[in-house]
């Protein structure tokens, strides 16, 4: 499978995100992409560093005009399409939602993130109900697409539930950054482990894994902080971890990486994790913690 990745960088001009996004599908299609993925809430800034009660301005229904122009873009290019929505599902009730496209523009599912964070700079609670959706992969042309959606890549069980439930391939929607002070080796650190634990679901469960990453600097606009320095990045690692494409860390990029799915069965059938998990033993998982 020929999988388009789409790394861009977001300003207040939402139109001019969206050109980008639908400009990448494009660069992403005539290389051949049968699948384009598009990072984390592309059509604008990223809201989240700061709560305000204006940005949910920004959200609009699914369907509605945003999904309207992305069912056009994976229509015109013949792209199974995974676009980013920030979705208003009634007055007051508002999810981070992920859309999957089919090649003929129709709405093939739909994701709604399930983990939503709260952490400095990363104010997602204000903004976000959790999906009530669940952990369920959506069919297409290309295959069954275990899509979900950035803070989501750091829970072993959420890849694992979509591995279950039999999804070909895990995507990752993201918009993860840096606060532009902290040291570099605190920064270290951060990439270090969001790049590890998401091979480590590729390794854990026997599939690829492609994650969308924002890039650049996005200032907090109420200038409590200096900001979120987005680290690019993205990259797609195979049913064993390696890596078979990683993004820069400071340019936006529309590239096209090739996947073999016929290894997921080869490297299952060498590591067969699946046959040996002890899942008579696994009940306490359900609890909160162990006291």
């Amino acid at each position: 499978m020929q999988i388009g990745l789409v790394q861009q960088s977001c300003s207040p001009d939402k139109q001019s995100n969206i050109q980008k996004s639908l400009d990448g599908i494009a660069a992403c299609a005539r290389q051949g992409a049968e699948l384009v993925v598009l990072q984390e809430l592309h059509c604008g800034i990223y809201f989240c560093q700061a709560e305000d009660t204006a940005m949910f301005d920004m959200a609009e229904p699914i369907p509605g005009l945003n999904t309207e122009v992305f069912s056009a873009a994976a229509r015109e290019h013949g792209v199974v399409l995974v676009a980013s929505l920030f979705e208003k599902r009634a007055p007051g009730l508002y999810h981070n939602t992920a859309v999957v496209f089919e090649k003929d523009g129709s709405i093939a599912g739909k994701y709604r993130k399930m983990h939503i964070p709260d952490d400095p700079a990363y104010y997602e609670k204000f903004y976000f109900t959790p999906g009530d959706l669940g952990f369920q992969p959506i069919q297409t042309s290309v295959g069954k697409l275990g899509v979900l959606v950035c803070w989501d890549q750091w829970y072993p069980e959420a890849a694992r539930l979509m591995a279950l439930a039999g999804a070909e391939i895990l995507i990752y929607p993201t918009a993860i950054g840096w606060e532009i002070t902290d040291p570099q080796a605190e920064k270290e650190r951060q990439h270090g482990a969001w790049f590890t634990i998401q091979r480590g679901h590729a390794v854990a469960n026997g599939l690829p894994v492609v994650a969308v990453n924002r890039v650049g600097h996005e200032p907090d606009w109420t200038g409590v902080t200096g900001g979120i320095q987005f680290w690019g990045q993205s990259f797609v690692a195979g049913p064993q971890g390696e890596v078979l494409h990683l993004s820069s860390a400071d340019r936006e990029e529309n590239v096209v990486v090739e996947i073999d799915r016929a290894r997921t069965e080869a490297v299952r059938r060498i590591w067969p994790f699946f046959r040996d998990r002890r899942i008579d033993f696994y009940g306490d998982l359900t609890k909160r913690y162990l006291d």
